[in-house]
């Protein structure tokens, strides 16, 4: 009985140690979650057993490497937020599959993807033909972003994110970092850093402007289309 009590208890500490885990993680989705969050995920379920399957051993072996990992975690988000080719490394990077009805084998090839995986998804969306795609992302979360010709929508993304420029995004559109610099000066910003949130579309720039008040947090001054 005795033995079987600690075994609860332990389970119930090991569940309360992954919460935290993922409670930390400020994830709202599992479709979410990054390769870096899954990998510690998987050593903390394995430290969980361990230390469930083995009532003699003391809690703080078990709960003091579940604890360097989360720490470990937070570190590796924190340098993921402030670099991007960190981010890219551990998360990947946007992929193009498809454009303007094209698909584009080369990257298919690297992304280990094969035309009925990219067919099942646009089933899901209900396309039936790669012709109707005007272009299909691979997120770095490997989610399938899929946008129609009768969308009429053009490709947008940020180029600009909390101050830090997104080099593979810039790519993507066929941009290079020192046209986004000419042009932020042509509309009054010397400084991406000081930039919330920027973005290009139908020849229009949209930048959010952020200020650093005495607490040390971005705040946002409005949007503004330039």
């Amino acid at each position: 009985m005795e033995e079987m009590l600690s075994v609860l208890f332990r389970t119930v500490v090991m569940f309360l140690a992954v919460l935290l885990f993922f409670r930390l993680t400020g994830k709202k989705d599992l479709g979410e979650v990054s390769v870096l969050d899954v990998i510690v995920t998987l050593i903390i379920a394995e430290l969980a057993v361990i230390l469930i399957d083995d009532p003699e051993m003391p809690l703080y072996r078990g709960l003091a490497p579940i604890g360097l990992l989360i720490l470990l975690q937070r570190i590796f988000a924190y340098i993921q937020v402030k670099n991007q080719k960190f981010r890219d490394l551990v998360d990947g990077e946007p992929v193009f599959l498809i454009r303007d009805g094209e698909l584009l084998q080369e990257n298919i090839r690297k992304q280990n993807y094969n035309i009925d995986d990219i067919m099942l998804q646009l089933r899901d969306k209900n396309i039936a033909d790669i012709q109707e795609v005007d272009w299909a992302l691979l997120e770095a979360s490997g989610t399938l972003s899929i946008f129609t010709k009768r969308d009429n929508k053009p490709l947008s993304l940020p180029l600009i994110m909390d101050g830090i420029i997104q080099h593979d995004h810039l790519h993507i559109l066929g941009y290079t970092s020192e046209w986004l610099e000419t042009e932020l000066q042509k509309h009054g910003i010397a400084d991406s850093s000081r930039v919330f949130y920027c973005s290009y579309v139908n020849g229009e720039f949209m930048t959010q402007k952020k200020t650093l008040p005495n607490d040390g947090f971005p705040v946002i001054t409005g949007i503004a289309i330039v």
